[in-house]
């Protein structure tokens, strides 16, 4: 044999396998993403959180389909794509891309991409001021970093949080999850109305120091001044003042609401200066 037809049947038995090589690869489907727990993230690792205290962090957060629910750091989108199964409508905020895809294949799985979808995005840039509720899975210097912008949402607004505090907020509920061995606590808030400072009454005046939701402060009717200590739900006010327990919801600068005890009736309070 020439060295010229040996070169020629070469390249040929080169190109064949080549073209075998191809062919098988394209055959065989890619492997889907597989996230594996402990992984690296932008700031966190991964770690899902147990079925069961994702069902407890929705219990507790009173999920309905009215809702409009916003997971941060949204992983393989477990959250998100449950309460989308209870009606809600819901978004998974996600920094790694695989993982958007991966959530977003499993909402289909699941029968759901109507109402949960997924994002890559910065969680520190991110508005979710439209959400009724919050959920999240973020280590307890996030939830500080985060905390003021929390604050500035609606009050009443629902955050829960898987494990993990809020240091001096103090949850207004915290609760574990039956069926479950690890990472089975869960904390929930209550945004809540910004009260601090002086209101005026019809006839006195009621001055208040607040804490997150937690209040206190003086409540004078004509030349009598009292002391008050209350809590916040939301935009809703409670407080006692010697025998008397006033209710009342917060309406921007203005309060409504009824007392009861040593004098029955409705009361109202407008914002000093406004």
């Amino acid at each position: 044999m020439n060295q010229s037809l040996f070169l020629r049947q070469s390249l040929l038995a080169l190109c064949l396998a080549l073209l075998l090589g191809y062919g098988l690869a394209r055959a065989q489907p890619a492997k889907e993403y597989e996230p594996s727990v402990g992984q690296e993230g932008k700031d966190v690792v991964w770690v899902p959180t147990p079925q069961a205290l994702v069902d407890k962090m929705l219990d507790m957060a009173k999920v309905t389909p009215k809702d409009y629910v916003i997971d941060l750091g949204s992983g393989d989108g477990r959250t998100v794509i449950t309460a989308a199964k209870r009606g809600a409508k819901a978004l998974g905020i996600e920094y790694n891309p695989d993982m958007v895809e991966l959530s977003k294949r499993n909402a289909a799985k699941e029968g759901v991409s109507d109402k949960a979808s997924f994002v890559k995005a910065d969680l520190f840039e991110t508005d979710f001021s439209q959400a009724q509720v919050i959920t999240m899975f973020l280590l307890p210097s996030i939830n500080m970093t985060l905390r003021p912008k929390i604050l500035e949402l609606k009050p009443g607004t629902r955050i829960v949080s898987n494990s993990f505090d809020m240091e001096d907020w103090k949850a207004d509920e915290t609760a574990t999850a039956s069926g479950c061995d690890h990472w089975c606590t869960a904390h929930l808030w209550i945004v809540p109305a910004k009260v601090g400072g002086t209101w005026k009454l019809p006839q006195g005046e009621l001055n208040l120091k607040q804490t997150f939701q937690m209040i206190t402060g003086t409540l004078r009717n004509d030349n009598v001044t009292t002391p008050i200590s209350g809590k916040l739900n939301g935009d809703q006010i409670s407080f006692t003042a010697g025998g008397s327990q006033y209710t009342g919801r917060v309406n921007g600068n203005a309060i409504e609401g009824t007392v009861k005890g040593g004098s029955n009736g409705s009361w109202s309070a407008t914002r000093a200066g406004k």
